[in-house]
């Protein structure tokens, strides 16, 4: 599938199979792509079976850029695409897009018995209640979209509108989700050789504001790291939008930090910090640079208190239910 994209034209490899979500984020990328870089090419789109393929079509030089969710707004990170930009030395993300994400429910004309439901894992996470109601298996899937590809005549298969049509499947429910509002968000990919070019459409299309991920492994890891990472963004007026661990691989007690803040790495702020990171012995790696304001939708500041971890005590409760909460 073709969409009209870049001066050369733009292959764009995407975890499949086709009707994914990611290719839905893959298809809204070529189509953002186009409209910042002129009408005179095309962008092909090509689904891939894992997200390693994806970083190897790019690292390779198959593809010119690839999509990967990264984050959903219900289940967290993705591990396997964090993971493998974080192993990629030569792969680094420029852009994001963000989708809002329902699934429905499918199944085979004329099927027999339901014996289970199948989707990707965090598919099946975010539609926990709808599994559990139907008192069926569970078989996870690569993607949403293989699960609905694949669905035998016992099957139930959750996945985007889309698949419906694209797999000749009936829906037996529409928006199983748990939570109404979730939101996914995709990286797109390239060569680190590339990325200068990719920026420049984007500042030139008047990108102004910057979100950069940060991969920051410290050189002695003990009591106050953490606190010591984290200080040196707040020290700096730097804005630490989101953290997450990762462990070293086969380093027990050992562990990455990868960061996303409100900032460019030639913003002043964003350098005072690596400064003070490089000084302190950490080890950084950048490993995605992409304008703000595609991903989640802005904070207005209040907390929706429907939202927090169920069990949670606030100022408010009575002190007996406080000291309860808190185990005292």
């Amino acid at each position: 599938m073709t969409v009209t994209g870049t001066e050369r034209g733009t292959r764009a490899a995407y975890l499949g199979p086709e009707g994914t979500f990611t290719h839905q984020a893959a298809l809204e990328w070529a189509g953002l792509h186009a409209a910042a870089g002129g009408s005179t090419g095309d962008v092909t789109v090509e689904p891939l079976a894992t997200v390693k393929n994806v970083h190897d079509a790019v690292s390779g030089g198959t593809a010119d850029v690839g999509v990967v969710a990264i984050e959903s707004s219900v289940e967290g990170y993705v591990v396997p695409s964090l993971d493998a930009l974080l192993s990629s030395p030569d792969v680094v993300a420029v852009d994001e897009v963000a989708l809002d994400v329902s699934f429905d429910a499918f199944v085979r004309p004329g099927h027999g018995e339901l014996t289970q439901v199948s989707a990707h894992p965090h598919g099946l996470a975010q539609c926990a209640g709808f599994v559990t109601s139907t008192g069926l298996a569970t078989a996870p899937a690569s993607s949403n979209a293989a699960a609905c590809r694949d669905a035998g005549p016992g099957t139930i298969a959750l996945g985007p509108t889309i698949c419906g049509e694209l797999y000749g499947l009936e829906t037996y429910a529409k928006a199983v989700e748990d939570f109404r509002g979730g939101r996914t968000r995709f990286l797109v990919l390239t060569r680190r050789s590339a990325a200068d070019a990719y920026l420049a459409r984007s500042r030139a299309a008047g990108a102004t504001a910057w979100k950069t991920m940060l991969a920051i492994t410290p050189a002695v890891t003990g009591p106050g790291v953490l606190a010591r990472i984290t200080a040196a963004f707040g020290d700096r007026g730097v804005n630490m939008s989101s953290l997450i661990t990762r462990p070293l691989k086969a380093q027990e007690s050992k562990y990455v930090f990868v960061v996303t803040f409100d900032e460019a790495p030639w913003d002043q702020g964003a350098r005072e910090v690596v400064s003070d990171l490089l000084a302190a012995g950490d080890s950084l790696k950048t490993l995605g640079l992409f304008p703000a304001g595609a991903g989640f939708r802005a904070l207005d500041g209040v907390l929706d208190p429907d939202h927090v971890p169920v069990g949670s005590i606030s100022a408010k409760d009575s002190d007996e239910a406080r000291e309860r909460g808190l185990l005292w």
